[in-house]
C-alpha cells in the first residue's frame, strides 16, 4: 500500500505540477515529437488544410454521436429537380441510343447534344442568375446516376461540366467580371469546358504539374500588358476534342521579379478560349471504346493577360487548394454516380433474368451458386445508394468532406466493378455478346475508367483515405503539428502541454473502450435505435475506439515513416472507410423508414462491413513493425479473437428471395435505372419478361404439381406442355394464352444479337 501510495504521488506531481511537467514530459516528449514529424511538402500541406472534416472525424475519434448521424436529415429533391428529372432527364433517354452512341457513331448524336445545352444539362450547378439551374448535389447526382444507367459515354458528357471544371471553379473563385462574361455562356451551352489538369508525367501526382506560366510582358489586343507565357502537354481530357473553353492547371513562375519577389509562385488555373492564338486541341482518345469526347491539349509560348487566372492576379499560386477542394466535390458526385448506376441495372437486370432464365428445369436464381453472387450484388447496390445519399448530403451541407469523398470514390468505383462482375458471372453470354440488346457489356469495358480517374484507385486508398484522415480528423495531431511548426519555442512549449494531457487522456480512453467493448461483446455501448439494427452501432463504436487506439500507436511509434508503409496505412484507412459506409447504410434504413423488407439486405451489408473493418485491423496489427506492441494492442483490441464472420449462407439466401419478386424492396433498389414509354431495349425486355413470369408464378406451380403427379410428361417444350395442360383441362384457355405470352416475352429476354458480319 505504501509503494502504491508513493507511486500514486510521483503521478500527481509529474502530471499536476505545471514546472515539474513541463520539464520532465513534455519537453522530451515535444522533441521526440519533432524528430518523428513527418515531413510535408508545401502541396500535402494545402491538401490537409483544404476541404472540412464532417461525420469521419466522429468515426475517427472513438465514440461517434450517433444522433448527429441522424441529425442530416434525408436529402431531397425539391419540385423544381423533380420536374427536370421527370421531364427532361426521362425526355432524354428516348434519346440514347447507346449501341449507335459507342459502335457506330462514337460521339453522342447532334440533337443529343443539342437538347442537353437547350434544356441546361451543362449548368446543373451554375447559380441562377447567371442562367443556370444551381441544383443539388443529390440531384446533380441522381440525374447523372439515370442517365448512366441507359449510357455511360452520355453520362460523362454531362457530369464533366458539372464537376471539376471552368463553371465550379469560376462559381467559387472567379472574379465578378469573369463569372459575368462566361458563367451565362456555359450556362446556355454556348461555351463548351473542359479542364485540363493530366499531362504525361503528372496524373495521380498532380501537384508535379510540369506545364508552365513564366510572368512576361507581352502584345494583348495591340496592347503591352502583364501576362503569362504558357507552355502545356496535357492529355486524358474529357469534353477537350469539342471545348470552346479550356481551363489550365500550371505552374506559374516569375523569374523577373515583375510581381515581386517570389520566383516560384505555384500552381495556378487560369481561363483560355480555345480559339486563342497558339491554343492546340490535338486528337482524341479511344477511351476503352466508350463515345464521350475525350483527347489532347498543347500550347507552346501562347501568351495570356494575367486577368485571366481564375480569380484574378491575386488568386496566383492558389490553384492546388482551388483543385483540392473542388475535386472533392466532384470526386464523391459524379464518379459515385456511375458507380451506383451500375449497381441499380445490375440489380435490376440480374433479378429479372436470374428469375427468367432456366437450367435443368429449374429459374437459375434457386441455384446456390448464382445466390450467392446476386446476393452481392443487392448487397453492393444498397451500399452504393447509401453512400450516395450521405456523401450527397454532406456536400449540400456546404462542407467539403475530402476524406469522405476519397471513400467514397475509391470505395464506391470498386463495388461498380464488383456488381459487374457478378452479373457477367450469371448472365454470361448475355453479357458479353454486344449489341442493342446488351445492358452489361458497356458499362462492364468502362468500369475501369472510373477506376482511374481523379486519383487512381491504389493511391486513393493509400495514402489519401488515411493519410489525410489520419491528421485532419484526430483531435489533437493537427494542432501538436502547428505547434510543432512554431518559431517561438516557448510558446510552442505551452501550447503542446496543453494538447498533451487531453491527447493523453484521448488515448487512455480509447484503449479502455476498446478492450471493454471486446469484452463485453459491446453490450453496454449506446445506440440511438432499438430492434434489429441496434447491436451495428455498438459494434461499431467499439471498433471506432479501436481503430483510434492504433492509430494513436502507429503514428507514435512510426511518425513520418507511417505514410511509406503504404500497406499498413490502406488497411487503416480501410477501416475507417468500413465504419463510414456502414453509417451510411444504417442511415438510409432510417430514411427509408425502416422498411422490413429492406432488412434482409441491411443485415448482410452491416455484417460484411464489420467483417472487413475488423479484418483489415486483425491485418494492420499482424503487419505492425513492432511485434512487442502489436501482441500488447491486439490483446486490447481483439483479446477473445476476431469473431466477425460476416453473412451466412442463410442470409444470403434470404437476401436473394426478398428480391427475386416484384416489390417496394427491389423498386427502391433500382429506382435510378427507371422504366419509360417507349423502350424497347434489353433491360425493358428481360423487366417485363420477368414482369409476365412472376404474375403466372401460379399457374407454373400448378404445372409442376401436375408433372409430379404423372398427369404431363416432364420433358417437352413449353409450347407443347401448356397445350397438353390445356387438353386435359388442368388449366384453361386463358391460361394458357398467359403462359405462351409470358413465354414469348422469356425468350425475347434471353435472346442476344447476331449481326451478318462484322
Amino acid at each position: 500500500m505504501t509503494l502504491f501510495i508513493l507511486a500514486l504521488l510521483v503521478i500527481i506531481v509529474l502530471f499536476g505540477v505545471k514546472n515539474i511537467r513541463m520539464q520532465c514530459i513534455t519537453r522530451p516528449v515535444f522533441a521526440f515529437f519533432k524528430k518523428v514529424l513527418p515531413p510535408l511538402s508545401d502541396t500535402e500541406k494545402e491538401a490537409m488544410e483544404a476541404g472540412d472534416v464532417w461525420w469521419e472525424a466522429e468515426l475517427f475519434r472513438g465514440k461517434p454521436n450517433w444522433d448527429t448521424l441522424h441529425s442530416y436529415g434525408r436529402p431531397r429533391l425539391t419540385e423544381e429537380e423533380k420536374a427536370f428529372i421527370d421531364e427532361q432527364v426521362m425526355t432524354a433517354l428516348t434519346m440514347i441510343d447507346d449501341f449507335n452512341i459507342v459502335q457506330e457513331r462514337k460521339d453522342l448524336p447532334p440533337e443529343l447534344w443539342d437538347y442537353f445545352k437547350k434544356e441546361g444539362f451543362f449548368a446543373l450547378i451554375i447559380p441562377k442568375e447567371y442562367g443556370g439551374k444551381a441544383f443539388s448535389a443529390y440531384a446533380n447526382s441522381t440525374i447523372v446516376s439515370k442517365l448512366a444507367s441507359r449510357s455511360v459515354s452520355a453520362a460523362v458528357s454531362v457530369m464533366v461540366p458539372n464537376s471539376l471544371g471552368p463553371g465550379e471553379l469560376l462559381t467559387h473563385y472567379g472574379t465578378k467580371e469573369q463569372r459575368d462574361h462566361w458563367l451565362p455562356k456555359l450556362a446556355s451551352g454556348e461555351a463548351v469546358p473542359c479542364f485540363a489538369l493530366t499531362g504525361p508525367e503528372a496524373g495521380s501526382d498532380a501537384g508535379a504539374i510540369p506545364d508552365t506560366g513564366i510572368v512576361c510582358r507581352g502584345e494583348f489586343q495591340g496592347e503591352e500588358v502583364l501576362g503569362l507565357k504558357l507552355n502545356w502537354d496535357k492529355r486524358y481530357i474529357t469534353l477537350a476534342p469539342v471545348s470552346t473553353v479550356l481551363g489550365l492547371a500550371f505552374q506559374m513562375r516569375d523569374p523577373e521579379g515583375l510581381l515581386g519577389d517570389r520566383e516560384e509562385i505555384g500552381i495556378t488555373c487560369a481561363l483560355i478560349p480555345t480559339d486563342h492564338p497558339g491554343v492546340e486541341i490535338g486528337n482524341r482518345h479511344n477511351p476503352l471504346n466508350m463515345g464521350f469526347m475525350n483527347g489532347t491539349t498543347r500550347g507552346e509560348d501562347v501568351f495570356i493577360p494575367l486577368d485571366w487566372i481564375i480569380g484574378g492576379p491575386q488568386y496566383a499560386g492558389r490553384g492546388w487548394r482551388m483543385l483540392v477542394e473542388c475535386l472533392s466535390a466532384g470526386r464523391g458526385i459524379s464518379l459515385p454516380a456511375l458507380a451506383t448506376a451500375s449497381g441499380h441495372v445490375t440489380t435490376k437486370t440480374t433479378t429479372a433474368y436470374s428469375y427468367v432464365r432456366h437450367q435443368f428445369g429449374l429459374s437459375i436464381g434457386q441455384f446456390e451458386g448464382v445466390q450467392e453472387a446476386l446476393a452481392r450484388i443487392i448487397a453492393n447496390t444498397y451500399q452504393l445508394e447509401a453512400a450516395r445519399r450521405l456523401t450527397t448530403t454532406g456536400i449540400d451541407l456546404k462542407v467539403k468532406p475530402s476524406v469522405v469523398t476519397a471513400i467514397a470514390k475509391y470505395h464506391m468505383t470498386e463495388m461498380g466493378r464488383d456488381v459487374l462482375n457478378d452479373a457477367m458471372d450469371i448472365q454470361s453470354g448475355k453479357g458479353i455478346q454486344l449489341g442493342p440488346k446488351n445492358y452489361l457489356g458497356h458499362g462492364y469495358m468502362a468500369t475501369p475508367i472510373s477506376i482511374t480517374v481523379e486519383g487512381a484507385n491504389i493511391l486513393t486508398r493509400s495514402l489519401m483515405i488515411f493519410g489525410q484522415g489520419a491528421t485532419r480528423c484526430h483531435p489533437y495531431v493537427l494542432a501538436e503539428m502547428e505547434a510543432a511548426a512554431m518559431e517561438d519555442t516557448g510558446e510552442a512549449l505551452e501550447r503542446f502541454d496543453n494538447l498533451l494531457l487531453g491527447h493523453m487522456g484521448y488515448a487512455a480512453r480509447n484503449a479502455l473502450s476498446s478492450l471493454w467493448g471486446a469484452l463485453t461483446g459491446s453490450r453496454f455501448n449506446s445506440a440511438p435505435v432499438s430492434g434489429e439494427t441496434k447491436q451495428y452501432y455498438k459494434d461499431m463504436t467499439r471498433l471506432s475506439a479501436a481503430l483510434a487506439f492504433v492509430t494513436d500507436l502507429s503514428m507514435l511509434v512510426m511518425g513520418g515513416d507511417l505514410k511509406r508503409k503504404e500497406m499498413l496505412s490502406a488497411r487503416l484507412g480501410d477501416v475507417l472507410s468500413e465504419l463510414y459506409l456502414g453509417s451510411a447504410t444504417l442511415k438510409l434504413f432510417e430514411d427509408n423508414g425502416r422498411q422490413q423488407d429492406d432488412l434482409p439486405t441491411v443485415h448482410y451489408v452491416m455484417q460484411l462491413r464489420l467483417q472487413r473493418a475488423a479484418k483489415a485491423l486483425y491485418g494492420a496489427l499482424r503487419n505492425f513493425p513492432n511485434r512487442p506492441l502489436a501482441y500488447a494492442m491486439r490483446a486490447l483490441v481483439f483479446p477473445l479473437g476476431n469473431h466477425f464472420n460476416g453473412p451466412d449462407d442463410k442470409l444470403t439466401i434470404a437476401v436473394c428471395q426478398s428480391m427475386l419478386r416484384p416489390g417496394p424492396a427491389r423498386d427502391r433498389l433500382t429506382h435510378l435505372c427507371p422504366d419509360f414509354e417507349g423502350d424497347n431495349g434489353g433491360i425493358a425486355e428481360v423487366e417485363d419478361a420477368f414482369i409476365a413470369q412472376y404474375k403466372a408464378k401460379h399457374l407454373f406451380k400448378t404445372l409442376r404439381k401436375a408433372q409430379k403427379e404423372g398427369k404431363l410428361e416432364r420433358k417437352q417444350a413449353n409450347d407443347a406442355l401448356y397445350a397438353q395442360a390445356y387438353e386435359l383441362k388442368i388449366i384453361t384457355e386463358a391460361d394458357r394464352d398467359t403462359l405462351l405470352e409470358a413465354d414469348r416475352l422469356r425468350k425475347i429476354a434471353i435472346a442476344v444479337d447476331e449481326f451478318e458480319s462484322l
